[in-house]
């Protein structure tokens, strides 16, 4: 029987176009299986030579090429989608924005833009590992096609960004809607083997076309709102308007300085010293860190932890003090200093990484620097919010003799449940208690009481902001052990630190 009868009849023109030509002949087409389906063949015909008289005939070679074709589609797939949650990818999300943005601009229609992303998403990587972050990726990304219409797009962009286009004339109001939706499905808590995770989502909307006519300016615009809503703790979501674009622009003007100098080693350390209020020996120094800003100068931490927070970035530049700072004190004993604890300040999201405390054991040993000449300043906060893993690290912590103190004591909850709870060996009290000191009858009732409340507890007191030495009679009277501010000295450089221990110590206390 002829080997056509086998072909899908809309090939049947092209076979029997090669078989009239009677010369070689390549084409793919399908052919028929007994069950029905059709199946995807590679065709190759050969006239064959043949003797005087005799009858011309053709070798067919037909190759069974599925394998090959769901191979090619497989390759275009990962090419064209992240390999993780199996949405498209920010290239192809680019290729198919442009052709809707290409109807919508025949048929007058609006697309709207949304570029989201997930706030201290850096900090369950950190904490619960990879996996747990990229699982919680999956279920945002599942989420997130629960919430669209079949023509709307969801794309992973890169890392823990998403982007979602909504199509098909969709209106402001609409996309307000659709977003308040998204934001509620999100906001429900994943399920993590261990424990359960709030996912807080920010999100900018850019809409086309009065936000802008093109993919890159949609996508750039929805993505400055999307920084201003990673910021705003009241809504999700954020608009985009011109009059946002100058502030999103400077914000991550800012952020792209700051990881140039988390690259280059753009930070420095001041130390202010502590001093025991009763015969003022020097009793330690607190690490102040300092952005050395490329336009500014030196910039305190009030200008720059909080978007280090937000970006994810805190946790290099609290490990750079760490080790610097531990470094440093080390240098200090080597040439003489007496051997005074040093204090850094940690952001309450490291406390939650589970490498905490391997970490600190780790630069201990390297820079030599014994555990209890480390102490480490930690906020109110970060105790009341403590989970399973905060309390481990404050344990591992404690378990290698290093210090734990809570700073600006007095300003949030001031818990004796957590104190009692939680290994901590010293109290900072707040500088606004000791500003208006001796004048104020009130705050110094408040030191008072926070005095003997450390006391009972066997906790140690430090005062912060002490300027007068009135101020400096007064706390000794009431039995706060140590004190630090301008009234003993300021933030220092490493190296005029260092001088000011040579004026200040008596020699004995040197050697």
């Amino acid at each position: 029987q002829p080997a056509l009868q086998y072909l899908d009849k809309e090939f049947w023109p092209v076979a029997l176009d090669a078989i009239q030509s009677k010369r070689n002949a390549s084409y793919k087409a399908t052919v028929r299986h007994k069950d029905g389906r059709s199946i995807p063949v590679e065709i190759d015909g050969l006239p064959m030579p043949h003797g005087e008289g005799s009858q011309d005939f053709r070798l067919v070679v037909i190759r069974d090429i599925t394998a090959h074709q769901q191979a090619q589609a497989q390759v275009r797939f990962l090419a064209e989608h992240d390999a993780l949650t199996r949405l498209p990818n920010r290239w192809y999300l680019s290729e198919q924005l442009e052709q809707l943005i290409a109807r919508a601009r025949l048929e007058n229609l609006a697309v709207a833009v949304l570029s989201l992303d997930l706030k201290h998403f850096s900090a369950i990587n950190d904490s619960l590992g990879h996996q747990a972050g990229d699982q919680v990726l999956c279920e945002v990304a599942q989420r997130l096609c629960s919430c669209v219409r079949g023509t709307d797009l969801v794309a992973r962009a890169g890392s823990d960004e998403f982007i979602v286009v909504l199509a098909g004339g969709t209106t402001r109001a609409e996309t307000e809607l659709i977003t308040r939706q998204m934001v509620a499905l999100l906001e429900m808590p994943c399920q993590m083997p261990t424990q359960q995770l709030v996912i807080a989502p920010a999100i900018g909307i850019a809409i086309f076309p009065e936000d802008g006519e093109s993919v890159e300016t949609l996508l750039r615009n929805a993505g400055a709102a999307r920084y201003l809503a990673k910021d705003n703790g009241h809504e999700a979501f954020q608009f985009y308007t011109p009059a946002l674009e100058s502030r999103a622009s400077r914000m991550l003007n800012q952020e792209q300085l700051l990881r140039q100098s988390i690259a280059l080693g753009g930070f420095e350390l001041h130390y202010q010293p502590q001093v025991r209020t009763d015969d003022g020996a020097l009793a330690g120094f607190e690490a102040l860190v300092r952005w050395r800003h490329p336009e500014r100068g030196l910039v305190s931490p009030e200008e720059f932890v909080a978007l280090a927070e937000a970006r994810g970035l805190i946790t290099a530049i609290d490990r750079w003090v760490l080790r610097q700072a531990c470094r440093e004190a080390c240098a200090w004993y080597a040439r003489g200093m007496p051997r005074v604890p040093v204090s850094v300040n940690m952001s309450a999201q490291e406390f939650r990484h589970a490498d905490l405390a391997s970490d600190v054991a780790a630069v201990l040993k390297e820079t030599g620097l014994p555990a209890q000449l480390l102490h480490i300043e930690l906020t109110e906060s970060t105790l009341m919010h403590s989970d399973a893993q905060v309390q481990r690290t404050l344990h591992a912590l404690q378990q290698q003799g290093v210090q734990l103190a809570i700073d600006d004591f007095g300003t949030g909850y001031s818990s004796l449940a957590y104190l009692k709870r939680h290994p901590i060996h010293q109290l900072k009290i707040d500088r606004s208690f000791i500003a208006e000191l001796p004048g104020n009858d009130d705050d110094a009732a408040i030191v008072t009481a926070i005095v003997q409340m450390a006391k009972s507890l066997r906790l140690r007191t430090v005062a912060e902001g002490v300027e007068t030495a009135a101020q400096m009679a007064l706390l000794r009277t009431l039995g706060c052990e140590m004190a630090q501010g301008y009234h003993i000295a300021p933030p220092m450089a490493a190296e005029q630190a260092f001088q000011w221990q040579k004026d200040y110590c008596h020699p004995q206390q040197a050697q």
